[in-house]
């Protein structure tokens, strides 16, 4: 805590806020979602020992649900040997062990999924287990129209720059404000991917997450990205192919939601290396399950094992028993297109998946420096660094309760200006906190339709709009 910023952080107990919004309603509804998955499992289990553990940590469950529903302090976690236990049990000490509706929002809710992860961790035949793999993988199948129109789109456009046709007939010029145009495609799909947050989209149909995903939705949303810095993100990625050509040109992916934005993050990921705007991808996946759909190493690898036969993932039947349609040959060559590329990319050592304990602990980014030294030496080895979706965004500030004027290079503190790191957040806006945006704007925003007007900051909880901020610490 001694290294965050002073400005005040947003609470549970404000009941303008949508800390408040995710106590009394979002978290319990995780939990009771955490208990249904594991009952399923449990009934299927043949070893009597197993199904009763299994029966224990539905129990643990239930009763931290319990706690919160009627606002009992926060417990110490029970320690499970990993080394970020003793921290956020010194910081609850620190922070006086709040109840649960009136808690910093930002440390309640890491500590939410830390303790069910202890249930699992402490276990003897349930380590490892993750109550939301089931979900995730049944929303990534859900997004089957969006990954189809992706596959085609990206497989289109290798192909293109493979055989040269993108650049013929054009001058130098028209070809890199093409592939500047191209580079913001990308940016913009892997930032609207994170439409498909599991943590907060809990009650989205099927047909819901398909009309989020679609280029037509992508392009209707442009205008409601209020402060977009994706050129000068592309001004430093072609400065440094230009000048470094033959050096390691690294970027950092900071992972967020799996399936469907994971599949978006590779796109992305495969995209850059195509086009030599960067020779290695680091992503970097929680250590643990985490805020329902955030990815995992297994993640990564049940991503990829989908794509070895879309044919069968696809049309397999689901839980309810419907089936669905056969792919085309086309459209199951385009996704093992992909498939076969980023498979090669992460053989290769050109796409590496690293994990670290850090990004599953209860404080802000602010505390990098000092708590993770090595992990904030290593991202100032990257030419770029990517943080994904609104946790990120939130650590990145602290969730603090900054003017929405404060320019993102202040609010960011330790990892702004002068850190050697270069730093680009892309966020569809899922929380209070919010910063440099022009003077005036988050009051227009206000006084839209369910905007909040004086009450709140309403327009900021939906996903509706979004920002991507950049910030060059290597200047």
């Amino acid at each position: 805590m001694e290294f965050d910023p002073k400005t005040p952080q947003f609470l549970t107990s404000d009941r303008s806020s949508f800390a408040s919004v995710s106590a009394d309603d979002r978290w319990p509804v995780i939990i009771t979602g955490a208990i249904d998955d594991l009952h399923r499992t449990v009934a299927t289990v043949t070893d009597d020992e197993k199904a009763k553990e299994g029966k224990r940590i539905i129990e643990k469950l239930a009763t931290m649900k319990y706690e919160l529903q009627h606002d009992r302090q926060l417990t110490p976690l029970d320690d499970d040997g990993a080394s970020d236990i003793a921290s956020y049990n010194k910081e609850l000490e620190q922070r006086g062990t709040p109840k649960w509706h009136n808690a910093p929002w930002l440390y309640s809710e890491c500590y939410l999924y830390r303790r069910m992860e202890t249930f699992f961790s402490l276990s003897k035949h349930w380590k490892g287990y993750d109550v939301f793999g089931r979900q995730k993988m049944s929303t990534f199948k859900s997004s089957r129209p969006a990954v189809l129109e992706l596959a085609a789109r990206y497989r289109e456009l290798a192909l293109e720059a493979e055989s040269g046709k993108n650049a013929e007939g054009k001058s130098a010029e028209e070809v890199a404000q093409a592939e500047r145009l191209l580079f913001s495609e990308m940016c913009e799909i892997c930032l609207w991917g994170n439409a498909t947050d599991l943590s907060l989209l809990t009650s989205l149909t099927y047909e819901d997450i398909q009309k989020l995903q679609g280029s037509q939705a992508r392009q209707a949303s442009q205008k409601n990205i209020l402060v977009n810095d994706i050129d000068s993100a592309f001004d430093v990625l072609q400065k440094a192919r230009a000048e470094k050509k033959a050096d390691e040109r690294r970027v950092d992916i900071v992972l967020d939601n799996s399936g469907f934005e994971l599949f978006v993050d590779l796109i992305l990921a495969g995209y850059l290396l195509s086009a030599g705007l960067a020779t290695t991808i680091v992503l970097h996946p929680k250590r643990l399950p985490w805020f329902v759909s955030d990815v995992t190493p297994k993640d990564f690898a049940d991503l990829l094992n989908s794509m070895v036969d879309p044919q069968a993932f696809y049309t397999a039947a689901d839980d309810s028993g419907k089936t669905f349609p056969q792919l085309s040959d086309k459209e199951v060559e385009d996704v093992k297109f992909l498939f076969q590329q980023w498979s090669e990319f992460h053989q290769d050592g050109k796409l590496i998946v690293r994990p670290h304990s850090f990004w599953t602990t209860q404080g802000c980014y602010w505390r990098m420096p000092h708590v993770a030294p090595e992990l904030f030496e290593d991202l100032q080895e990257s030419e770029l660094v990517l943080f994904k979706g609104d946790l990120n965004y939130r650590k990145l500030i602290n969730d603090a309760q900054w003017d929405p004027t404060t320019p993102f290079t202040t609010a960011i503190g330790p990892m702004g200006p002068k850190s050697g790191i270069r730093v680009l957040a892309f966020r569809t806006c899922k929380a209070d906190t919010v910063v440099g945006l022009p003077a005036g704007e988050d009051e227009k925003l206000r006084q839209l339709p369910g905007g909040g007007g004086s009450e709140a900051r309403k327009w900021a909880w939906s996903g509706k709009w979004a920002v991507v901020s950049f910030s060059d610490g290597k200047a």
